[in-house]
């Protein structure tokens, strides 16, 4: 039963979105909301995990589409088609029914769930939209189609090292898309929709004001709705876990018996991957830089091979209790744990912000999307890490690893991460940015 004023959240089916919508959940109902999390049935949340939740299973009918990294857009089209009436039929019957269900104060939607927008319209619903990136990668998006509009596109490949101008300090290899290809009509819709809020009262971010003010000023000037930063969000929301995949907390224990900042964590997230040579290449890094490693290595990486079979033969005889290799990790327990003292990672924004909130400074290897951006900031913007450049071969990985954890550079990078981790820690306590701006959007919520 719904006996408050209910917020009904409508998450994208990704780890990278769900984790923050399911945070934020946690955040609002801290604040005195019910919370009903809308679904598709392709990657649903663990609803164990939440029990003072409610859950809605939308039907999505992409049970026999191929979820290959290379056909999401057309699984993403699926389900913002196919959840659209039975999202509409349940909120229907909950207002129908305030009594039984509460009032619905509002829906909150991912970014890429376009067709919550169409549903809160025909019901006069108020909608706000989850931005779960920064705002730089939003604003990438509109410079895109600035360059798009001006015939400037496809790029050469050697523009792609060229500063993008009026968008400081990316490069055109940073953006959503690379440029030096053609970019598909449908791409191009898919980002627009995605850019565009509708119908949507305000935009809640996983950034804090301090963070990224520029590009939240611009981006404040284009919408003209009022923004609500309060990350970062795992910071501000109770414990609760938000993993589509199984953890290994064998690792922990592995952690345990490692010296101080010792220990390099390796995990690309839920999709990002490598294909057999990175592995291979990876693999003899890591033994040859000497230092201790937990790696993070999925069944399946983006080739469909298995990820065991791409292993050195005879590795994990080599390494000994060198490394530790787990299928998925409790990613948050292993930031925190006093051992880890660098991270390797594909930059996605829910990691980049667990990692900086640890004081671990980063290897970062991005591979699509927002992940170029993330990377960006963090090497070049507030220098607490590396950039793991490419071709990927065993040279390379052994000395980022080495000037990470062994050399004074960094020690550098993680004196400042440290420092940014305060920083981080101050907007998130009674006072701070991403703290007034949780009391202002419980408050506008309640009023809306």
């Amino acid at each position: 039963m719904l006996d408050r004023c209910c917020v009904v959240l409508v998450p994208a089916p990704f780890q990278g979105h769900i984790t923050p919508m399911l945070q934020l959940g946690s955040i609002l109902q801290s604040r005195g909301f019910s919370i009903l999390v809308a679904h598709s049935e392709y990657n649903a949340p663990e609803t164990s995990n939440h029990p003072s939740f409610s859950f809605l299973a939308l039907p999505d009918e992409v049970a026999e589409l191929d979820k290959s990294f290379e056909n999401m857009g057309n699984v993403l089209e699926a389900i913002n088609i196919n959840c659209k009436a039975p999202l509409k039929d349940c909120l229907v019957r909950m207002m129908e029914n305030e009594e039984l269900h509460g009032q619905v104060a509002c829906i909150i939607y991912d970014t890429v769930m376009k067709f919550v927008d169409a549903v809160a319209v025909s019901l006069k619903l108020p909608s706000m939209v989850m931005r779960p990136n920064t705002a730089a990668y939003v604003r990438a998006h509109h410079t895109l189609f600035d360059l798009q509009a001006e015939n400037c596109l496809p790029l050469s490949e050697s523009q792609m090292e060229e500063n993008v101008p009026n968008f400081h300090p990316f490069k055109f290899k940073d953006m959503p898309h690379p440029l030096s290809l053609e970019i598909p009509e449908k791409v191009i819709d898919f980002f627009k929709n995605t850019y565009a809020i509708g119908s949507s009262r305000a935009i809640i971010w996983n950034t804090m004001d301090e963070l990224e003010p520029h590009h939240l000023s611009k981006l404040q000037q284009d919408f003209n709705v009022p923004f609500f930063c309060v990350g970062p969000f795992h910071k501000m929301a109770p414990p609760c876990k938000t993993s589509l995949l199984n953890e290994d907390d064998y690792c922990m224990e592995w952690l345990d018996k490692q010296a101080p900042n010792s220990v390099l964590y390796v995990s690309l997230g839920s999709i990002a991957g490598m294909d057999e040579k990175e592995v291979m290449e990876t693999a003899w890094g890591l033994i040859n830089s000497g230092q201790p490693f937990l790696w993070v290595i999925r069944d399946i990486f983006v080739n469909g091979a298995k990820s065991n079979s791409q292993l050195p033969d005879g590795f994990e005889e080599i390494i000994g209790e060198k490394g530790c290799l787990v299928k998925w990790a409790p990613q948050m327990k292993v930031l925190k744990h006093s051992a880890v003292g660098g991270f390797w990672s594909h930059c996605g924004w829910n990691s980049t912000l667990e990692s900086i909130c640890e004081g671990v400074p980063m290897i970062c290897r991005p591979d699509f999307a927002d992940q170029f951006i993330n990377s960006r900031y963090v090497t070049h913007v507030w220098n607490i890490g590396l950039e793991m450049e490419c071709p990927l071969d065993r040279g390379r990985v052994e000395e980022t690893v080495r000037r990470l954890m062994v050399d004074e550079e960094g020690k550098e990078l993680r004196n400042r991460t440290i420092d940014m981790k305060h920083r981080f820690h101050e907007s998130v306590e009674k006072g701070g940015s991403s703290y007034q701006s949780l009391n202002q959007l419980a408050e506008f919520i309640f009023n809306i």
